[in-house]
């Protein structure tokens, strides 16, 4: 039944065009799944030709100006062909019933290659590109000291404007005012500098926001509103660069201001930061004294002024809308949006919220380019990051590192490793309390930056990483964080104030093991009706802790409930009641 080798040797040119076109079609599948199909292409088909306009897909491979030769476009779709799945093979033959291939000469064009590809003469030769011939990946992390933005992390040389100009703050400050807002924000955006509170949104595109066409005829004043009221759990970051590097943010006001066209800067700051604000207003104050803000600051031509304001610790305050209205003197409650902050924010006035490592990176950028900036990290994940590593680790720290760094790196580098080890890991959470926890199979390849936790069903968020060893109930940790979130609600939106209610009282049946095996799927319903439905994002806040827990450590859950079915000798009612109250005339709640 196999075509013989004189069937295929007789193809004529004309039938060479249905060979191209089924090869165009095996070609057009491997596109998106074996990039290696270029080289093969490049190495197989350099002297192959024919007379008919090839397909789009082929042009740029040289495949129409030379004489036909059916051998070697055969032996390339061999080749190609046999890389298929079973699936796809099928569903190329139907492709190419058309062009009038037979399955015998498919068949013989892959014993063709197969022959073709043999070794010879005791040489093996390789017709198709390999792992090996693929470029190296590339490994982000271990961030050079040059490239360090924070150089006072860890408190070297004092906090004072003199040491700080010693290594570099304020250098040529004046010139990057007087660059202008629309090279400034290029600037921005072509670093790829994204949002270091959290979100993660591009900070260019941000900060442009503020300036639309038409923003010179507005009389008002415009504010940049920096906010450094660092409240999420296990987030350590900010308040290292205040403490330690404050004239780096107090530089970045100034240049970000001036990129945004800002009068004026409120860095609202924790209430507990005490330390904190008052190394901050010691810092603005040398600034004044030394011309570098005020009238003319930085004798720039540009008046720009920063003032410190101090909040009462409250955790929504953290929300940009809720910032502002705290700043304004009113409770700190989430506002609705539209209008967003840059057409209506403090005052009634254009306002941008920024984080304070957003804002502090910014000279810095300026001053080495944004293609150095942007050299650093993955694609969409550019730049350093300040991590904040806690928990179970030898050596809780804060760190400057490259974005997309692996997460076992940055522990095994930087905080001493987990206690007990790797293998002794047993979750993480990646970014703040906010974020849904990640096991320690995912830990093991995971990349810290927005994109790849976020295919990991997490998120970067402050980049706090909080480490949990094999000793830790995750249950008991995760139930903690609902009741915190419980706590620091407003109460404004029904979904968060009622569901964060729920959500504590059900983690604590949880870790009772008092719950029933349905309530976790109770559970996961009330989070997903949460998402979306709330004005800020503290709804989401406290959903995704427990979405993670129950995504990734359900069988620990349901081995709670279980044990604790054994040992009062079956499973709770609704409402917590005893499996055996109704016997007792004990109220029972409906739904049971």
């Amino acid at each position: 039944m196999n075509a013989s080798a004189h069937e295929i040797s007789s193809w004529t040119e004309g039938q060479s065009q249905s060979v191209v076109s089924f090869l165009s079609a095996v070609v057009s599948a491997l596109t998106l799944c074996r990039p290696s199909i270029v080289y093969l292409i490049e190495s197989q088909t350099s002297s192959c030709g024919a007379t008919h306009s090839p397909s789009p897909l082929l042009q740029h491979h040289h495949l129409s100006s030379q004489a036909t030769k059916p051998h070697s476009i055969s032996l390339l779709a061999a080749y190609t062909f046999e890389m298929l799945s079973a699936p796809a093979k099928t569903a190329l033959r139907a492709q190419a019933a058309p062009a009038n291939l037979s399955k015998n000469a498919i068949r013989s064009l892959s014993t063709t290659a197969s022959n073709q590809a043999a070794p010879q003469d005791g040489q093996q030769k390789r017709g198709m590109a390999t792992v090996q011939d693929a470029p190296p990946v590339h490994r982000h992390g271990g961030l050079r000291d040059q490239d360090r933005i924070f150089t006072n992390l860890y408190g070297h040389h004092g906090a004072d404007l003199k040491s700080a100009m010693k290594y570099g703050d304020w250098y040529k400050t004046k010139e990057i005012v007087q660059k202008g807002h629309e090279w400034l924000i290029s600037e921005i955006k072509a670093s790829g500098l994204r949002g270091r509170g959290g979100a993660g949104f591009p900070s260019g595109m941000k900060w442009s926001f503020m300036n639309p066409k038409g923003w010179d005829e507005d009389t008002k004043p415009r504010y940049l509103v920096v906010n450094a009221d660092e409240g999420e759990p296990g987030t350590c970051k900010d308040r290292e660069i205040m403490r330690k590097d404050p004239h780096k943010l107090i530089e970045g006001c100034l240049v970000a201001g001036r990129a945004m066209n800002c009068t004026a800067a409120y860095i609202y700051i924790r209430g507990e930061f005490y330390h904190e604000a008052t190394v901050l207003q010691r810092a603005i104050q040398e600034a004044y004294k030394a011309g570098l803000l005020g009238k003319n600051a930085c004798n720039s031509g540009y008046d720009f002024d920063v003032f410190l304001h101090r909040g009462m610790g409250a955790y929504v305050c953290g929300e940009e809308t809720s910032l502002i209205e705290s700043l304004e003197g009113k409770p700190g409650k989430p506002r609705l949006k539209p209008p967003f902050p840059a057409a209506v924010g403090v005052f009634g006035c254009p306002s941008t919220v920024a984080n304070v490592e957003t804002v502090a990176v910014a000279p810095t950028i300026i001053r080495r380019g944004a293609n150095w900036f942007n050299s650093l990290g993955r694609e969409r994940n550019s730049g350093t990051k300040l991590f904040c590593i806690s928990g179970h680790v030898n050596n809780p720290t804060t760190v400057e590192e490259e974005m997309s760094i692996p997460l076992r790196d940055l522990i095994d580098k930087h905080a001493g490793g987990v206690t007990g080890g790797w293998d002794n890991l047993k979750a993480v959470i990646p970014g703040g309390s906010s974020t849904p926890i990640l096991p320690k199979h995912i830990c093991d390849e995971q990349l810290m930056d927005f994109d790849s936790l976020k295919d990991s069903q997490s998120g970067l968020g402050t980049a706090a990483v909080i480490v949990m060893d094999k000793s830790t109930d995750v249950v008991r940790a995760i139930s903690r964080l609902s009741k915190f979130y419980h706590h620091e609600s407003c109460g404004q939106c029904t979904p968060c104030r009622e569901g964060s209610k729920w959500t504590e009282q059900i983690m604590h049946r949880f870790e009772s093991g008092t719950a029933r095996a349905r309530e976790i799927d109770m559970m996961q319903e009330l989070t997903k009706q949460v998402e979306g439905h709330t004005i800020c994002a503290l709804g989401e806040a406290f959903a995704w802790p427990i979405q993670g827990l129950i995504r990734h450590f359900r069988p620990e859950l349901e081995q709670r409930i279980a044990e604790n079915a054994r040992k009062n000798g079956g499973e709770m009612l609704a409402g917590g009641w005893q499996h055996d109250a109704g016997k007792h005339g004990m109220l029972i709640s409906p739904g049971q």
